[in-house]
């Protein structure tokens, strides 16, 4: 089993930049994908980002590409996703998934997290 626990949300402003962090335990999550999802209220969660098991790949949304980047410290067993240029439409619960299947689908995970609030004010 894999635990996640996401930190570093919280208040940011527009034009900000905010970086979150996702740390697993239980065991190593060296050999799976990590990803990253969000759900603003009253929509469905969507897909983020996402990076190999390597770090050697990346994927990102559109709405998010040249803004947001991930990365990955697997001697750390955590991953990161650095939001630049924040806009109001980021607000939402960010969770952070690990699977075994690279993409933006969320059915490739297998492990999440609780989720952690980002606020966008202008």
């Amino acid at each position: 089993q894999v635990q996640l626990v996401e930190s570093g949300g919280g208040l940011g402003q527009a034009g900000g930049s905010l970086r979150l962090s996702c740390a697993a335990s239980g065991r190593t999550v060296s050999s799976l994908t990590m990803g990253w999802f969000r759900q603003a209220p009253g929509k469905e969660r969507e897909f983020v980002a996402a990076i190999s098991w390597s770090g050697g790949s990346t994927y990102y949304a559109d709405s998010v590409k040249g803004r947001f980047a991930i990365s990955r410290d697997n001697a750390k067993n955590t991953v990161y996703l650095l939001m630049n240029n924040l806009k109001p439409e980021d607000t939402a619960v960010y969770c952070c998934a690990a699977g075994r299947r690279y993409g933006a689908s969320s059915a490739g995970y297998d492990y999440w997290g609780q989720g952690t609030q980002v606020t966008v004010s202008t």
